[in-house]
C-alpha cells in the first residue's frame, strides 16, 4: 500500500508539473498568505483536540444521533451564510477569527461522527466490566485509528475551505492553492502537492506500528 500511494503521489506531482494551458496574460504567481498560518494552526489543533475528544466522551452512539447527522449535513455555505448574518456589524468585517468558527462550525460534528464510526458496539461487552475499562478500551481504539484519520483528513482541511474563504473575504490556503491552478503555477501547486505527500507519508509509519 507505501508503494501504490507513493506512485499516485508521484502521478500527481507529474501532473501538477506539466499543468496543461497557459493564460493570455501572464502574470507573477501569487504570495503566499503566511498570514493564514496561524488561524489555519488554530482551527487545525481545535479540531484534533475536540473531535477524538468527543468521540471519546460519546462512544459509538454517536454515529447513530440524528442530532449530530443534522449538524453535520449542512454545507460550509450556509455556516458561512450564518456566521455573516449574525456577525454584529459594529465589529467590522469579519476576518480569519470568523473563519476559524465558521471552519469548526462545519467540520466538527462530521469528524465525530466519523471517529465514532471506529468504535466497536460496547454492548454487551465491554460494557459489562464498568465504565473505566469503557473508556480505556475507546482510548486505545481512538489512539489506533488517529494516524489514519489525520493522514485523510489532513489535506481536505487545509485547502477544502475555499468556500468560507470568499464568503469572509479572507486569503487562506484554500483561495492560494486554487489561484496558483488558476494562474497555471505549476511549481506552486507541486510545492502544495509534495508537502501534502510528505504528510501523507509521515502518517503511515505510525499507522503500521499501531497495528
Amino acid at each position: 500500500m507505501m508503494l501504490q500511494g507513493l506512485l499516485v503521489w508521484m502521478l500527481a506531482l507529474a501532473l501538477a508539473l506539466h499543468l496543461p494551458g497557459s493564460l493570455w496574460k501572464p502574470s507573477p504567481p501569487p504570495a503566499f498568505p503566511w498570514q493564514a498560518l496561524g488561524p489555519a494552526s488554530l482551527a487545525l489543533g481545535f479540531l484534533i483536540l475536540l473531535a477524538p475528544l468527543g468521540a471519546w466522551l460519546g462512544g459509538p452512539i454517536l454515529a447513530r444521533r440524528r442530532t449530530l447527522a443534522l449538524l453535520e449535513a449542512p454545507p460550509d455555505l450556509l455556516w458561512g451564510g450564518l456566521l455573516l448574518a449574525l456577525w454584529p456589524a459594529g465589529w467590522g468585517p469579519p476576518g480569519l477569527g470568523a473563519w476559524v468558527l465558521a471552519l469548526l462550525a462545519a467540520a466538527l460534528p462530521g469528524e465525530i461522527r466519523w471517529l465514532s464510526q471506529s468504535i466497536p458496539e460496547e454492548s454487551p461487552f465491554p460494557a459489562a466490566w464498568g465504565a473505566r475499562v469503557v473508556r480505556r478500551v475507546r482510548m486505545r481504539v481512538l489512539l489506533r485509528v488517529c494516524t489514519r484519520w489525520l493522514g485523510a483528513r489532513l489535506p481536505v482541511w487545509l485547502t477544502a475551505t475555499l468556500v468560507l474563504e470568499r464568503m469572509l473575504g479572507v486569503a487562506g490556503l484554500g483561495t492560494d492553492w486554487m489561484t496558483r491552478a488558476a494562474g497555471r503555477d505549476r511549481v506552486g501547486l507541486a510545492v502544495w502537492l509534495a508537502l501534502l505527500a510528505l504528510l501523507w507519508a509521515l502518517s503511515r509509519p505510525r499507522e503500521t506500528e499501531a497495528r
